[in-house]
């Protein structure tokens, strides 16, 4: 009975020591890397936000909209938390995060952009305006 007891702990003692470790590891990543975290979520949130207000002016609220904004920033933390890890792993790949999450950021800045139009808050000629300075290699636009 004695043995079994300690059997048990070992085991308990072993799984709670692995889930501290990978706790504590994605910690030191997170906190680390706060910044861009922060940033992610800031820039998801306001997209979320005027998509939502947006598509309450057009269709009324959608539940399972407003869940895709949650669904997203999960899954970008994820993202960013492996893209990371690998950066931390293999010495050369510092580049990885500025590589895949940036251009994405620029993505979904234009979006929030587009849904704070949809949504009133931004005039569309104030969009067009931030657009084009944004696209001014393709030449300007016809008025």
């Amino acid at each position: 009975m004695v043995v079994l007891k300690n059997t048990y702990l070992m085991i308990g003692m072993g799984l709670s020591g692995g889930c501290a470790f990978i706790a504590s590891y994605l910690m030191d990543v997170t906190m680390g890397n706060a910044e861009q975290y922060m940033a992610i979520m800031l820039v998801l949130l306001l997209d979320g936000f005027f998509g939502v207000i947006a598509g309450m002016k057009r269709e009324g609220f959608k539940t399972y909209k407003a869940l895709k904004v949650l669904k997203n920033i999960f899954a970008w933390v994820v993202i960013l938390t492996v893209i990371l890890s690998i950066e931390l792993g293999f010495k050369g790949t510092s580049w990885l995060s500025e590589t895949i999450i940036a251009p994405f950021m620029v993505f979904q800045m234009v979006s929030a952009l587009k849904n704070a139009s949809m949504a009133g808050f931004i005039k569309n000629e104030l969009l067009n305006e931030i657009l084009d300075r944004i696209d001014s290699h393709k030449g300007k636009r016809n008025k």
